[in-house]
């Protein structure tokens, strides 16, 4: 009993040793595993650190990098904004150039008119003295008179009415011869002093502007580097060419002319941009039919730029401010238009520089004139759009736009579609005519010029009644003689009708052509 009990002593003390130890291995265990872990943990975030410390490096640099980027983008914007800002200074001193040029000529035509206002006062002084010495001999005249009337009385013992009019009757006699020979002796000085000054106007508004007309053609030359790209033009079963050619409204010619393509058509619009068009195609390489219609876009708007740069270059030039954007663009639209090989933009420019040159000698309001003259032809810029005489079409224009009166009927009135008026009308088709008329200013056969008016006058001769016929202004008028004993004033009007109708069936001529049937009667008697 004794010794079971101390079995189960032992037995309890033994196992509480072993729990013992147990739990303080199990303890020792776990704390080794904590610390395991515990390193583990104490190791990731090490880890974790660092990878974080290495993707915020990473940034810094990337941010570095593009502030760097943005600092050069920063500087190239503000080299070009600099640039950009010199060449409108550039300009701008240009442009102020010009504007002093024409404040000079301005101070020039102010002094010139100051010089004959004193002129015209010193002959105001002049004709003043002239007047006193008229009156004075009036006074000795009457004095004579009042002395011959008493020697009339004493010697032929005559009653003072009839010896007042036999003095009178004397007095008138030899009053009248001298008048009428003094009169004509004026009016003889006045005329050939007139000719002499309108001559000498004219000369001098001529040689203002004696340069060249460079003449405009129907076709226009594109060269190639090479003639392997006249293939590529052309495209697989000719595709390329025929989607430009419809793009453009143009013919394009390819020859055996080495080095070069032809681009025919009277629209010279059209022509420039399609000679712009396919430069950039053959610079690009890149030819086929989208990319033919997105260059030819970009052609036609590159080219309403340029047709705006070109009048307000023009209205610079003349020196005519205060017209709408809109004309001022149909100004530049003038650049592609023609008249007998005369650029329409250059001879509306010699207009105004003429006008104003003629203005200026005959006193009359020079810029108006100017103005008048630099607008004269707007009408041809749109007159292959719209029906009627580009005079006409140009003063509607202009009266669209609200521009004075006065400059719309010298538009209206430069052919004569309307009775002239005023000296600014006259001054405005005598201006046209000068730069129309002057020698290398217009290119036609003077064969085929001459050709066209013989066959003009023939066709209004072949019809009965027809006594005579005159083509004048350069073909643009046909004056018709006729019968008066054989033709009414309603066969007169037929007959305008019926040579206007052959006129447009058989012959070929620029703009219009005005018929005019003159029927008259004289009398005539002669005295033996």
């Amino acid at each position: 009993m004794d010794f079971t009990f101390l079995f189960i002593i032992l037995a309890l003390t033994a196992g509480g040793a072993g729990g013992f130890f147990y739990a303080a291995a199990k303890f020792k265990k776990d704390s080794e595993d904590a610390e395991k872990k515990a390193h583990k943990i104490l190791a990731d975030a090490e880890a974790h650190a660092r990878e974080t410390e290495k993707r915020a490096l990473s940034l810094t640099e990337k941010a570095h990098a593009e502030t760097e980027a943005a600092r050069k983008e920063a500087e190239r914007t503000q080299t070009k904004a600099e640039k950009i800002l010199e060449e409108a200074k550039t300009e701008q001193k240009e442009i102020r150039a010009k504007l002093d040029a024409a404040e000079a000529r301005i101070l020039d035509k102010e002094k010139h008119l100051e010089n004959k206002s004193e002129h015209i006062e010193k002959q105001k002084l002049v004709l003043e003295t002239e007047e006193l010495a008229i009156e004075k001999l009036k006074e000795e005249t009457a004095k004579i008179r009042d002395e011959e009337k008493t020697k009339l009385e004493e010697v032929a013992k005559l009653s003072r009415e009839e010896a007042k009019q036999e003095l009178f009757n004397e007095v008138e006699k030899d009053a009248a011869e001298e008048i009428l020979t003094k009169v004509k002796a004026a009016e003889y000085k006045a005329k050939e002093e007139a000719d002499k000054k309108a001559n000498n106007i004219i000369a001098l508004a001529v040689q203002r502007l004696s340069q060249e007309t460079t003449a405009e053609s129907t076709v226009t030359l594109v060269p190639l580097a090479s003639d392997d790209l006249k293939g590529r033009i052309i495209g697989r079963e000719g595709r390329n060419i025929t989607a430009f050619e419809m793009a453009t409204g143009v013919d394009v010619i390819v020859d055996d002319t080495p080095g070069a393509v032809l681009i025919s058509g009277f629209d010279l619009v059209r022509r420039y941009v399609a000679k712009i068009a396919l430069e950039k195609l053959v610079a690009d390489g890149r030819i086929h039919p989208a990319r033919i219609e997105e260059t030819v876009k970009k052609a036609q708007a590159d080219v309403e730029k340029m047709i705006q740069e070109w009048g307000e270059k023009a209205v610079i030039e003349a020196g005519v401010v205060g017209l709408h954007p809109s004309v001022v663009k149909l100004i530049g639209r003038l650049r592609f238009r023609t008249s007998y090989g005369q650029n329409i933009l250059k001879h509306s420019l010699e207009a105004c520089f003429i006008g104003g040159a003629l203005a200026a000698e005959l006193g009359a309001d020079e810029k108006l004139v100017k103005k008048a003259c630099l607008l004269h032809d707007i009408g041809k810029a749109v007159d292959h759009e719209i029906e009627g005489p580009h005079a006409v079409i140009g003063a509607n224009i202009l009266r669209k736009f609200k521009l004075p009166e006065e400059i719309i009927h010298a538009v209206e009135a430069h052919h004569e579609d309307v009775a002239i008026e005023s000296l600014t009308d006259i001054i405005v088709q005598t201006a046209d005519a000068i730069s129309g008329s002057r020698p290398g200013a217009r290119r036609e056969s003077l064969d085929a010029y001459i050709k066209r008016l013989e066959e003009l006058e023939n066709i209004a001769k072949s019809f009965k009644g027809v006594e005579n016929s005159y083509a004048i202004q350069a073909g643009r008028e046909v004056r018709v003689i006729v019968n008066p004993a054989e033709m009414d004033d309603l066969a007169a009007h037929k007959l305008a009708k019926s040579i206007s109708d052959r006129i447009e069936k058989e012959m070929t001529y620029p703009g219009q052509i005005k018929v005019n049937v003159i029927r008259e009667t004289r009398a005539e008697s002669l005295a033996k």
